[in-house]
């Protein structure tokens, strides 16, 4: 019913328009949606974007991802909010696709809808006792002390134990363990969560073990993110001097990766043989060769985790694609709270194929594929995707930008090739069809000046505390202000 409504409305808005334009719909307004729009704002004159978010905040993993003691990462909202403003562009925060609007609904309303919105899952190690109290993804504890509204009630308990264990020794790993050690008065003065801070400044964690499954040279973290973790004031460093033991192959992946090679060198000198820590110094420990084989309950605490059960690993196949294999070999490290950092991962929606074993939407350079066989003729018409949901969770936000290039190109090559309905020959609703559709359907729609409005009280706020912002951490707050 809303979209014959939307129709009826598409008639009358042509009637003062020479020429109607593509209508084009980004879903996720993280870094990948904004290039999106960016690049296609750019490249096509007669295109008009409309960004959907489920959040009523715009930005993604900029505003809950990146760390807040990373305030030069997050000036690219800067660029993105310029995006945004142009009148070809709009926003529309708080629409669920699922809930508020469908994707079959959406692909009526728009010529193109690209999908962007990311990854909001986790990956899991399928072993026992992962369903232990204590045990946390690394995206909720980085969704708790960012503020995201689906992470502000976590409440991990960093009170009843001085030890955490960090699964995973990739960027988002070292992040977690520098909030969980970096000194609280450091972290005042960034835009972390109130709650978040107050938790940290009671915390008792003293000692945060960083374990992975392959060595040294195999870390996934860059030189960057190593070298903020490795000079947190007044912090004992400790690495096993055998684990630091190159092979040959370790020899080979460095010489062919300078990142690599680096990451090795800065942990070969962090490490000061013959030394101890000291009473009022906190730990981190980076373990090598290791994977979990089950999560042990504690023994005061029933049903909350209390260690892990480690098995060693060594290194199997050739320089640069080894993996871990077990020895057979077992160790116990005593800990109350886990924090796995394995990988985000992709969830569906309805209508869209998906590749359950990669987590990602099946496609080619963009294009959706109907399953995951990879042929082009099997492609789904007007339906693209980019970023995590495209590639999998791996890069740098820049790297959406690259990502968001090749989507656009194809969606270029597929109009000029006449693959989509042009915008002449089939008008669409679009903007105007889907702000029916919601207002038919009672959606709190939150355009860019609602959010300008939250911004600028959250900056208020912050300034009285001497802090670049202090978050809204729920919706309510976030529409209570938007809409005043």
């Amino acid at each position: 019913m809303s979209i014959i409504k939307a129709r009826k409305l598409l008639t009358r808005c042509f009637s003062t328009l020479s020429s109607p334009p593509l209508r084009v719909c980004v879903v996720g307004s993280g870094p990948a949606g904004f290039y999106t729009a960016e690049k296609m704002l750019k490249a096509h004159e007669g295109s008009q974007v409309d960004i959907i978010d489920r959040l009523p905040t715009p930005f993604g993993l900029v505003r809950s991802g990146v760390a807040p003691d990373h305030p030069e990462t997050k000036i690219v909202v800067n660029q993105f909010t310029r995006v945004a403003q142009r009148e070809r562009c709009s926003f529309f925060g708080n629409v669920d696709v699922g809930s508020s609007v469908s994707l079959s609904e959406l692909r009526q309303l728009y010529h193109v809808v690209v999908l962007a919105y990311g990854a909001e899952s986790d990956r899991a190690f399928g072993i026992p006792g992962e369903d232990l109290k204590g045990i946390h993804s690394a995206r909720e504890f980085v969704w708790w002390y960012n503020g995201h509204p689906d992470g502000r009630n976590l409440n991990p308990d960093l009170k009843r134990t001085d030890t955490a264990v960090i699964l995973g020794q990739g960027n988002v790993a070292l992040d977690v363990a520098r909030v969980l050690l970096r000194p609280s008065v450091e972290l005042a003065t960034t835009d972390i969560a109130s709650y978040a801070l107050a938790a940290l400044e009671e915390s008792s964690i003293r000692k945060v073990y960083l374990v992975g499954r392959r060595g040294p040279v195999q870390a996934a973290c860059t030189a960057k993110e190593l070298r903020e973790v490795l000079g947190i004031k007044n912090l004992y460093i400790h690495i096993h001097e055998a684990d630091l033991h190159t092979t040959p192959a370790d020899e080979e992946e460095m010489k062919n990766s300078r990142i690599q090679k680096r990451v090795y060198e800065l942990l070969s000198k962090a490490v000061k043989a013959g030394t101890n820590p000291s009473p009022d110094q906190r730990e981190l420990h980076f373990v090598f060769f290791r994977k979990p084989d089950r999560f042990q309950e504690s023994e005061e605490r029933t049903g909350h985790v209390g260690g892990i059960h480690f098995e060693k690993t060594v290194l199997e196949g050739e320089a640069g694609k080894r993996r871990a294999v077990g020895t057979g070999e077992f160790e116990d490290v005593n800990c109350g709270m886990v924090l796995k950092s394995i990988g985000y991962k992709s969830v569906p929606i309805d209508g869209l194929p998906f590749d359950y074993q990669k987590g990602v939407v099946p496609n080619m350079c963009g294009r959706v594929l109907r399953d995951a066989s990879g042929e082009p003729s099997q492609s789904e018409n007007g339906l693209y995707v980019c970023g995590w949901l495209k590639r999998g969770p791996t890069g740098i936000v820049a790297t959406n930008l690259y990502c968001a290039e090749e989507t656009v190109a194809c969606i270029l090559h597929d109009l000029q090739q006449g693959a989509l309905a042009s915008a002449s020959s089939l008008p669409k609703p679009g903007r105007e069809g889907l702000a029916q559709l919601l207002e038919d359907r009672n959606v709190k729609v939150i355009p860019f000046t609602g959010w300008e409005k939250i911004d600028s009280e959250e900056k208020r706020l912050g300034g009285l505390r001497n802090k670049p912002r202090e978050k809204f951490t729920t919706r309510e707050e976030m529409l209570k202000v938007a809409f005043e």
